[in-house]
């Protein structure tokens, strides 16, 4: 197995130990005061290994505009699947965020006059089918939680076509550090008129979720480093794995025939979507903070 390959492998199970946490929250504390505390402790891995550019630099910005809505979509978006793992089963809120690249392959259509083979859109569909499968929309009542999950698709989705547009010319320094100041600055306000003041146990559960989201963020960049994007790209569905596992190990969520089958579904056209595309893979290191923003 290509080093890139484990790495990745060692990411995204960090990743979805970092979910698992937040679901393990629960109410009790609201979307914001969440993504504060871990949004702060998430940086932490970042400023000790960053040794090769310049923070002062962050806010010479090349594409202002589009940087700051990139920053508002993807705190809207991390707000939206927070409450999601606080409220619905850890399997379907997988299964829907999945549905991002139908949302991204759309926008990258109309927005960046990309061109998309008939066989990406199929294996999309066919996605999306899958999808349907476990949450099944008709035969059972939709909860709030399902839709903060698709909200955050469309705002993870145009957080990826603006990072997809900037990434070539902006300053890594600034994607990371100005997104990371606003998400501090804006879930603070956000948090204050329900804010709880958490206790120990809490901020040390924020505290690990946080190394976890900044861990994986750094251990993807390396990734992607060592080996060819296209061999680290399908890894990201391992998560679906995992979320089976920690969802019944921890939570007593345990998918039945139809939703089982729907994952499988996804996971395979996924893989067969990522593996198939002959254009080059432009791949964005995921760092906690912007959870939506892959």
């Amino acid at each position: 197995m290509p080093v890139g390959v484990f790495l990745a492998f060692l990411a995204y199970a960090s990743f979805s130990m970092a979910d698992a946490l937040i679901k393990g929250i629960g109410t009790g504390i609201s979307v914001f005061e969440l993504a504060f505390f871990t949004t702060a402790f998430s940086v932490i891995p970042l400023i000790v290994t960053n040794r090769h550019e310049r923070w002062g630099e962050m806010f010479q910005l090349r594409h202002k505009w589009l940087l700051q809505l990139r920053c508002v979509t993807a705190i809207c978006g991390t707000a939206c699947i927070m409450y999601a793992f606080t409220h619905i089963a850890f399997a379907e809120v997988y299964a829907i965020a999945f549905m991002t690249p139908i949302v991204v392959t759309a926008l990258s259509v109309l927005l960046l006059k990309e061109h998309v083979r008939k066989l990406r859109w199929l294996l999309l569909f066919v996605g999306f089918l899958g999808v349907l499968l476990v949450v099944r929309p008709g035969m059972r009542t939709l909860e709030l939680g399902h839709l903060a999950a698709f909200a955050a698709i469309f705002f993870g989705a145009t957080t990826t076509v603006i990072l997809r547009h900037i990434a070539p010319t902006e300053r890594r320094v600034s994607i990371v550090g100005v997104l990371a100041l606003y998400s501090l600055a804006v879930n603070f306000v956000l948090m204050l008129p329900t804010f709880v003041w958490p206790t120990w146990e809490q901020l040390g559960i924020f505290l690990i979720i946080g190394l976890f989201g900044g861990v994986g963020g750094l251990l993807i960049i390396q990734a992607t480093k060592v080996t060819p994007a296209n061999l680290v790209a399908p890894v990201q569905y391992s998560q679906l794995i995992w979320a089976i596992v920690l969802g019944a190990a921890f939570y007593g969520e345990v998918p039945d025939l139809l939703a089982i089958a729907g994952l499988v579904i996804v996971l395979a056209a996924g893989l067969a979507n990522v593996l198939t595309e002959k254009m080059k893979i432009v791949w964005k290191p995921r760092l906690f903070f912007y959870r939506t923003g892959l």
